[in-house]
């Protein structure tokens, strides 16, 4: 593993890049100090950088998911197509234990199965060959569809609006772009005046070091709160509306995101402000009838006791670190998708949405 140089500039930001066998991610934990590159060629060193969060959010995670599938692919020395499916499941198996909360990771390996089973017939030079197109292809088709969620979430704000958000649903957790910065991206380029509060997201402080990054490199007016401030905002009258991404939506609407997101709806609520939820479809688990039935990743304590090498809390004290909470679908007043905005009745408008993609 090797770093890589530049930063891709043009067309935006692009925390995943493919190019001659060789996967490159932005290491999100080195922002916003440093924009470091790091290569990959190998699925279980893509693996390990899912699990240290190198990239992070869902879509991006699938992506990644995806590439690392196929990497795997390639070194697999089979002459036959039993044999090769045994040892891509194997690999599949591997990346897809990394996060659990995150529907998405799944959502793409399984993509990849599909691929190889349905062309069965193909040897396995042509199923790696159509591997690598297919995970290219799932990167490509993320960039379009947020942009797609922009357009529709935009028709939701006003023309003059301020918005919180928590934790980092931008282009460094998609393939670009992104799905809550998506709307408000769409927002700004359709001309309205829209300035942003960001939720610092503590431990792992994806606001402030990724969504401030992100939203300063586009020229957006952006302030950085601490995560106890947001209710004192809203009392204020200094938010007009509450945009997040999601890790996973139940059949019902319910909605997992980053920790912190459940305290956010719960404010909006009481304030009578908008809580919209902007996601893929790719990330409605019509399998789970509600949020209960969602796995929740619980991460290290060392990311709460300390803020890199320094450490905050008394040694050998307990804590409880879960990466996610759900927020009931009756506090989410509108579920942003690329096919469009469901609202009220979730069970019925998220299954066809999901009818849609397939």
């Amino acid at each position: 593993m090797s770093n890589c140089a530049a930063f891709p500039n043009a067309g935006g930001i692009r925390p995943i890049r493919y190019a001659d066998g060789i996967l490159s991610l932005l290491d999100q934990r080195r922002l916003p100090n440093e924009e470091l590159w790091l290569e990959y060629s190998d699925y279980r060193e893509v693996a390990e950088a899912i699990r240290s969060m190198v990239v992070r959010g869902a879509p991006a995670i699938g992506i990644t998911a995806a590439y690392g599938a196929f990497l795997g692919a390639r070194a697999i020395e089979a002459d036959n197509y039993a044999d090769f499916m045994n040892a891509f499941n194997k690999i599949c198996e591997v990346l897809a234990t990394t996060r659990p909360t995150a529907i998405n990771l799944c959502w793409a390996l399984d993509r990849m199965k599909s691929l190889a089973q349905a062309n069965a017939e193909q040897s396995p030079n042509n199923l790696k060959i159509g591997l690598e197109y297919e995970a290219m292809a799932i990167a490509e088709e993320d960039v379009r569809i947020n942009m797609n969620m922009g357009r529709h979430g935009n028709t939701l704000l006003p023309n003059k609006v301020k918005i919180l958000t928590h934790c980092n649903a931008g282009a460094l957790a998609t393939g670009g772009y992104g799905t809550a910065l998506g709307v408000i991206r769409a927002a700004v380029a359709a001309g309205k005046q829209v300035s942003v509060y960001a939720d610092e997201t503590r431990p792992f402080l994806q606001g402030a070091r990724l969504t401030a990054w992100e939203l300063q490199r586009d020229g957006i007016e952006t302030t950085l709160i601490c995560d106890n401030m947001a209710g004192y905002m809203m009392a204020k009258g200094e938010v007009d509306a509450v945009i997040v991404g999601a890790d996973r939506i139940a059949a019902n609407g319910d909605v997992a995101n980053k920790i912190g997101t459940y305290t956010v709806a719960v404010l909006a609520k009481e304030h009578n402000i908008p809580f919209y939820v902007a996601a893929p479809v790719s990330t409605i688990d019509l399998k789970l009838s509600d949020g209960s039935k969602i796995p929740i990743e619980e991460r290290d304590g060392r990311e709460i006791t300390h803020l890199g090498d320094q450490q905050l809390a008394p040694t050998g004290i307990a804590t409880c670190n879960p990466a996610f909470d759900i927020t009931p679908a009756r506090l989410v007043s509108a579920i942003i998708t690329e096919h469009g905005v469901a609202k009220g009745n979730y069970l019925e408008q998220l299954a066809g949405f999901v009818r849609q993609s397939r």
